[in-house]
């Protein structure tokens, strides 16, 4: 499976580093970017999510809200977000469902190494009636998003 632009973003529940649940539909009304990242305290995860941080007012402005999902567990995920600063959710997609949803999971070519269960670097943003409008999968997880892509989505719908 795999959503595309114009797709209806499907729905999920995941639970957050604050061990709190967070489910999409309830953010209808806003624009939400969701930023799949394979690990937590890895370089290139490090860098993006950071980099997404530091612009956060810009994506505030925008009325969105971000968020980053990986497999990693929600106390790693907590311990990451403090290490880090961060000032937005990450969400713990510990058995790759979501990854597998929006057609991001890494396939098997990681599966010797351990890490059959991880995404793919991917971004969606979705607009405030629950339709994807940007999309992008990295099949290279040592690359960062288009930053300008995903801020661009956002402004042509503000």
């Amino acid at each position: 499976m795999s959503v595309n632009i114009g797709d209806s973003a499907p729905e999920f529940s995941l639970y957050s580093d604050e061990k709190e649940a967070w489910t999409l539909s309830e953010q209808r009304g806003k624009n939400v970017v969701l930023l799949f990242f394979p690990a937590a305290f890895s370089g290139t995860c490090t860098t993006e999510l950071n980099t997404i941080n530091n612009d956060l007012a810009r994506f505030n402005d925008a009325n969105a809200v971000v968020v980053g999902i990986s497999t990693d567990t929600p106390f790693a995920q907590a311990e990451f977000k403090a290490k880090n600063m961060l000032n937005y959710s990450l969400l713990s997609d510990h058995n790759a469902e979501v990854a597998v949803m929006y057609g991001v999971k890494f396939g098997s070519n990681f599966a010797n190494m351990g890490y059959d269960r991880i995404a793919k670097r991917s971004v969606f943003v979705i607009d405030q009636e629950g339709k994807v409008i940007h999309r992008e999968v990295l099949d290279n997880p040592g690359n960062e998003p288009d930053y300008e892509a995903i801020t661009g989505a956002l402004e042509s719908i503000a």
